[in-house]
């Protein structure tokens, strides 16, 4: 069996930074965390860094994504 290429474990890797980032700020910030998250995006994109503006996006995105998912299960 191939082993995933870096790419795959850097995106794999990513995904779960953002995965606990989400947890973090929803534990820290309760209903706000997805806020948060994206006033972290627009900041480092004000100040031109789109890396972490994306990633921070990322972690938003997976934090409302998360909360939709357990008012569904509710």
């Amino acid at each position: 069996m191939r082993s995933p290429s870096p790419e795959k474990k850097e995106d794999l890797s990513t995904l779960q930074d953002a995965e606990l980032m989400a947890v973090v700020l929803e534990g820290r910030h309760g209903s706000f965390a997805a806020d948060v998250a994206e006033f972290f995006a627009l900041l480092h994109r004000q100040l031109g860094d789109l890396t972490r503006s994306k990633a921070w996006g990322g972690v938003a995105r997976m934090v409302r994504r998360r909360e939709h998912d357990r008012m569904l299960a509710a």
